[in-house]
């Protein structure tokens, strides 16, 4: 309805979700469930769900009918200082072979609620893509009846996320996220700190910055309908296997 754009320079962290422990045990800077320069909390991840991370992950993934039995890289924000919201974690979900055998998508809007979308992935594939109808409020600005169109790159040195939003007569909105591999070690953490100074702070302060300026260009709030009963909206198949199934 109306022209907009953004860009922010940001970070994430990439990061097994089996070694979680392992990655806190090296860094002076990186904390597991406690307070810590970053820091990374199970509940951010899990609501109120009391299993480890990694557990529920896997019982999600055995409960879609998927083997879950190789690693999950999990790409997300960090608690900078004790603080961080994620509008979207991105699990990378591999079997006992290493081949990718689904990605989840887990989405958290500003109303504190969570829902996940779990796609199938083709293991072949070079770029992962992925297509879900959407059934979660996400942006006030948008309507429900929209479609996501998931576009990624295989975790490696260079990693990209970039997810197309569709309604009946055609793109709606882009985001997209690209960025470069680094070590996750003392140096590198203390020079993200500084790079990006209180970035999770950033990230919901950019979110109700541009809502304001949405606002002042003409757009009005959607109707918030009730989030989903079940946590995770499973999808079976992917754009490149639709026509082989």
């Amino acid at each position: 309805p109306v022209a907009h754009r953004f860009v922010y320079r940001v970070f994430s962290m990439l990061i097994d979700i089996d070694r979680i422990d392992e990655a806190a045990a090296t860094s002076r800077f990186f904390s597991r469930n406690r307070f810590n320069l970053f820091s990374f909390f199970d509940r951010d991840h899990a609501d109120e769900d009391p299993a480890p991370l990694a557990a529920r992950i896997r019982a999600t993934l055995w409960g879609a009918g998927f083997r879950g039995d190789g690693r999950i890289e999990l790409l997300c924000y960090p608690r900078v200082l004790g603080y961080a919201f994620n509008p979207l974690s991105v699990y990378y979900c591999f079997d006992a072979n290493g081949a990718l055998e689904a990605v989840l998508y887990d989405v958290r809007n500003t109303f504190g609620e969570r829902h996940g979308y779990l796609i199938a992935a083709d293991p072949g594939a070079e770029i992962i893509q992925q297509s879900a109808d959407k059934n979660f409020y996400v942006s006030p600005f948008m309507d429900m009846d929209q479609r996501y169109d998931f576009t990624l790159s295989h975790p490696g040195d260079h990693l990209t996320v970039s997810i197309a939003q569709h309604d009946g007569e055609g793109p709606i909105f882009l985001a997209s996220f690209a960025g470069d591999r680094r070590e996750m070690c003392d140096r590198t953490l203390i020079d993200a700190f500084f790079r990006y100074p209180m970035m999770t702070l950033k990230v919901i302060a950019a979110i109700h910055l541009e809502a304001a300026r949405l606002f002042a260009k003409g757009l009005r709030l959607r109707p918030r309908p009730p989030a989903p009963e079940r946590a995770v909206s499973v999808i079976a198949r992917t754009v490149r296997r639709r026509d082989a199934a």
